[in-house]
């Protein structure tokens, strides 16, 4: 960390976002004496800390909970130096250097780079007791939790792409999967609707929704409530005061397929390219520097497709790697021009 006369304190990297791919980065940046800061969010930890348990990860042989996982990395990335401060980004200044941050808390600071790994939210549909059985049979991660439900009935909400896709996933371990949409056609792409539709093992609930979900957190889910009507989105008619028809199933699982909404409002505006989504968008290649010299990201605010705690860990470790040889170039042409002055002095 350095001083500078305008600003005060200068971080050398700031990490948003203290999941996996924050903590890997952060392990990373800290090993290179980089002393970095990470700002937590509003979920430390983040989507991990839901899971129950890890079995994919690699180096658990045995599995390892969402929470044990996350507190490990941060012991290890404190280890080396890293600061930890429970704070959001509500607004990123990239017009100048060093770059501006301002925090929940009101502290407004600075750094050098930024290592953007905020995450992605997935969607929740607001059925009663998802809050409570989320990570206990409820699950946004059918390829995380899948292989839990060998031989069980599960639902998968949704209409689109990635229902479909936790669809096809849990044809390989569950008894049976259906797929419970609010409208009488999917929204998924046409290749993916046929792979679904002509499955034998995955059955379809139309113009349905997931009203309430039944189990505990050590039963685990054991059912749910559906609600359905002819013309569709029957949560909308049941609130309009519309009778629908109603009814309780027997299930092990329910997974959400309805998407994710990438963590990245405070970017919006700023000089950092994001997709059509909000994803950050990074330079093509093998790389996590972005459009902006300084930022680079990391995890699932960067990556909508593999979304997996071993992949957001790899690409942290990159972030930082890359973080690291940015800010050594920066040094090594500011010592030059340095030695230029001094000689031109001379």
């Amino acid at each position: 960390m350095s001083e500078d006369e305008r600003t005060g304190p200068v971080h050398d990297v700031v990490i948003v976002g203290s999941g996996v791919a924050g903590l890997s980065a952060a392990v990373y940046a800290a090993r290179a004496d980089l002393e970095p800061l990470v700002l937590e969010g509003p979920e430390p930890g983040g989507q991990l800390t839901l899971t129950t348990e890890v079995e994919n990860y690699l180096g658990f042989p045995e599995g390892i909970g969402g929470m044990e996982l996350i507190q490990r990395g941060k012991a290890q990335a404190e280890r080396f130096g890293a600061a930890f401060r429970h704070a959001t980004v509500e607004d990123a200044s990239f017009d100048d250097r060093p770059f501006e941050l301002s925090l929940s808390n009101g502290e407004t600071i600075h750094t050098r780079a930024l290592i953007v790994a905020s995450g992605a939210s997935a969607r929740w549909v607001g059925a009663e007791n998802e809050d409570e059985l989320m990570g206990y049979g409820v699950s946004t991660c059918a390829t995380c939790d899948g292989a839990f439900h060998r031989g069980d009935d599960v639902l998968v909400i949704g209409g689109g792409d990635s229902a479909m896709e936790e669809a096809l996933f849990l044809a390989k371990f569950a008894d049976s999967v259906t797929v419970v949409h609010r409208r009488d056609e999917l929204r998924a792409s046409e290749v993916m609707a046929r792979r679904a539709l002509e499955h034998d093992d995955i059955a379809f609930r139309w113009n349905t929704e997931l009203l309430e979900i039944h189990g505990s957190q050590d039963d685990g889910v054991t059912g749910a409530t559906l609600i359905s009507h002819p013309d569709g989105r029957p949560t909308e008619k049941l609130e309009a005061g519309e009778d629908v028809d109603s009814q309780a199933v027997e299930v092990g699982g329910i997974f959400y397929g309805v998407g994710h909404v990438p963590n990245t409002e405070y970017l919006e505006g700023t000089t950092v390219d994001l997709d059509s989504d909000g994803h950050l968008a990074t330079l093509e290649g093998m790389t996590t520097e972005t459009s902006v010299a300084g930022v680079f990201g990391a995890g699932d605010v960067m990556d909508p497709d593999y979304r997996q705690a071993i992949t957001s860990a790899g690409t942290g470790s990159m972030a930082a790697l890359d973080a690291e040889q940015w800010l050594d170039e920066r040094d090594a042409v500011a010592d030059a021009a340095a030695v230029a002055e001094l000689e031109a002095d001379d």
